[in-house]
């Protein structure tokens, strides 16, 4: 038992590795960070919400030219039939107006809208919103890209360890079977033992060869998240700072007030209250009349519109205000109206959803980092128990007190533990970062 603050200090030297051995760690290695920064780069997901974040802002631009006024030219050329005019009646015998055999005209038109309910002007609105949304979705998406890609890191991390602990345990065992073969040669064990030894080292390679090729498919996932050739050599340092008091840096009110007022999923749910309401403002607006400047100028050969006819150009045009007011609308928006109310109440219920939803999401968060917390601190207790329990029946089973089966059981105990102690360090990682991606804080 005096042992055991020697073996405390061995085991958090070996499994909470200081900041300056992580610092030692080689440039080639890949961070956490450095991946989270090439992603934001090479991302094809990030890249898609990008595009869409563009067209949002163009959007805008296609709202801004609709208050431009609508100005075209125009031209025309044709052959004319004869000019028939039936002064005495449609069956009676026409007069024949000599006009030119072709015609052509051209000329422009202009409309200006000066007021429609401010339908436009709110359209813009609607529009800035909508890019404000997108905004706030390509930040969910990049949150939960980094996410993503901290699993695949830290499962792929989880698994360099367990290969780690592998290899050094098939080395002991190894050592182990050599000795155990000597002292059957005296006559000291059994055959027996020999075999029990022979099948728990096949157990271990297989083990790592299964290891082996969970780790070369993690490394592709996370080539893949990052952008790059999924046959790419990528290595992490597998000298992971565990902070144990990650779990302490802020209490529950606090991650629950951060989310309410910067998670991105509960700035969407409000920005569609924003859209549902200026949606309501449209539909009044039908309400409203519609007045436009106009102006128009022709230039027309021949003269056949209006008396005395000529075969010479001539140019005519106008300028004015005209007002147009749909009396449909008066009966035809009253539905309208109610189903944009409709939709906006939806969106205030749907945001009350995902308050509630969040809240709850930032506890569940919360305490699984907490219960994470817990289980490093477990793991590590229980790899210095058996630590010392595979120590002692180790020396018994040399002196003959103690079964091969006793020593075989301890070890795997022990191997079972440092994996247990991984889970809980990456479990730990994990809870943190998704607490930090439902408060939007990551």
């Amino acid at each position: 038992m005096k042992q055991y603050p020697f073996l405390t200090i061995a085991l958090i030297g070996n499994l909470f590795l200081t900041q300056a051995s992580f610092a030692q760690a080689p440039d080639s290695s890949w961070t956490l960070e450095k991946i989270w920064d090439l992603a934001a780069k090479q991302n094809r997901q990030l890249h898609l919400a990008d595009l869409s974040v563009q067209e949002s802002r163009t959007s805008i631009q296609e709202a801004r030219d609709k208050l431009l006024p609508d100005l075209a030219v125009s031209g025309n050329y044709a052959l004319n039939s004869k000019f028939l005019i039936y002064d005495n009646g449609l069956f009676s015998k026409p007069q024949d107006v000599p006009v030119s055999s072709y015609g052509y005209g051209f000329g422009y038109s202009l409309d200006f809208n000066i007021y429609n309910g401010g339908r436009d002007k709110r359209n813009i609105h609607i529009k800035q919103e909508e890019q404000q949304r997108k905004q706030v979705e390509f930040e969910l998406q990049h949150d939960n890209i980094k996410f993503a890609i901290a699993m695949v890191y830290y499962e792929l991390y989880k698994y360099l360890r367990y290969h780690e602990f592998l290899q050094t345990e098939i080395k002991t065992e190894k050592q182990q079977l050599s000795s155990i073969q000597s002292l059957h040669k005296n006559g000291v064990v059994l055959k027996s033992d020999v075999l029990r030894t022979s099948v728990k080292l096949s157990q271990l390679e297989l083990s790592l060869s299964d290891v082996e090729k969970k780790v070369v498919l993690a490394k592709q996932r996370l080539n893949i998240l990052i952008g790059r050739n999924e046959t790419e050599p990528l290595e992490i340092s597998i000298q992971e700072i565990v902070n144990l008091e990650a779990g302490n840096r802020a209490a529950y009110a606090s991650y629950q007030a951060e989310a309410l007022s910067q998670s991105p999923e509960f700035k969407i749910t409000q920005s569609d209250i924003k859209i549902s309401e200026l949606q309501i403002k449209q539909a009044k607006s039908t309400l409203q009349p519609k007045i436009y400047l106009y102006s128009h100028y022709n230039y027309t050969y021949p003269q056949v519109s209006f008396y005395p006819y000529s075969n010479d150009p001539w140019g005519y045009g106008q300028t004015g205000i005209k007002m147009q007011f749909a009396l449909d609308n008066l009966y035809k928006s009253k539905h309208t109206i109610a189903h944009a109310r409709n939709l906006s109440e939806q969106q205030k219920e749907k945001t009350n959803i995902k308050k509630d939803e969040i809240s709850f999401r930032v506890k569940e968060a919360y305490l699984q980092q907490q219960q994470a917390l817990e289980s490093v601190t477990t793991a590590t207790d229980n790899i210095i128990q058996t630590t010392e329990t595979v120590r002692v029946i180790r020396n018994s089973y040399l002196n003959q007190e103690s079964l091969l089966t006793d020593l075989l059981d301890a070890e795997n105990i022990l191997l079972e533990s440092k994996f247990n102690l991984t889970q809980a360090q990456v479990n730990l990682k994990l809870s943190h970062i998704k607490l930090l991606l439902i408060t939007g804080a990551l």
